[in-house]
């Protein structure tokens, strides 16, 4: 396994709990205090933070403290990592369906 697919594998591990992309829903308005970000969730401090640290390695968000108070924002970073994979299996595909495609235009559609 290389890095870029360790990152990709941090990407979709992140994007695949309802809790994690409800965060980035938030943080689509803008930077964001922890405080904020866990109100409408009835989980621990704990678990906000944990579900923040799996959000930061696959950089989708990043943190910085503001006087005493810590902050999140999105970053694109992580999005783009998973968005030139779909990409390049999207073309892929296109190629190899359309390939397809023009092989059977080919043919009688009665099998002669």
């Amino acid at each position: 396994m290389n890095h870029h697919d360790k990152d990709l594998d941090q990407v979709f591990f992140a994007l695949a709990d309802t809790t994690r992309r409800g965060i980035l829903s938030q943080l689509i308005n803008g930077k964001s205090t922890i405080g904020k970000i866990s109100q409408p969730y009835s989980m621990s401090a704990p678990a906000i933070s944990k579900h923040l640290r799996i959000l930061e390695r696959a950089n989708l968000i990043k943190r910085s403290k503001i006087g005493r108070q810590h902050h999140c924002e999105l970053t694109t970073a992580g999005l783009k990592t998973a968005e030139d994979w779909l990409q390049f299996h999207r073309e892929f595909w296109k190629t190899r369906l359309d390939a397809l495609d023009a092989l059977l235009g080919k043919s009688d559609p009665k099998g002669r």
